[in-house]
């Protein structure tokens, strides 16, 4: 598998709007980012389907006030993608970055994993 440092700009339609709806706090644009039956990976919790990953969104988006920042993609292949995100907020530790694994087929993220960076 070859990875491929990318343009922030060149991002998949799909994943740059997953991650502009999250980044103004829009749960029902985010959710719609993903196929019926996509799989979350969050802090060690799974999410499954569209109606879970709804909830993880808006859990997500009221626990903490925070700033995303993309700072780097990386073309793992024509499905995968990583982006990483400076988060900074009031949670414990005030600034995180964090990886987003992203898999997704030609319209929708069917994949996403979140780790530390």
């Amino acid at each position: 598998m070859t990875s491929t440092p990318t343009d922030l700009g060149r991002l998949p339609d799909v994943v740059q709007a997953y991650l502009d709806a999250h980044a103004r706090g829009d749960v029902p644009a985010a959710a719609e980012c993903f196929t019926p039956a996509a799989v979350v990976v969050d802090d060690g919790s799974t999410y499954r389907g569209r109606d879970e990953i709804r909830g993880w969104l808006s859990r997500s988006s009221t626990e903490y006030t925070y700033t995303t920042t993309p700072t780097a993609a990386v073309r793992r292949s024509t499905e995968h993608w990583n982006v990483t995100q400076r988060i900074e907020g009031n949670f414990p530790g005030g600034v995180a970055d964090l990886e987003y694994g992203f898999t997704i087929d030609d319209a929708r993220i069917t994949t996403l994993v979140i780790s530390p960076a």
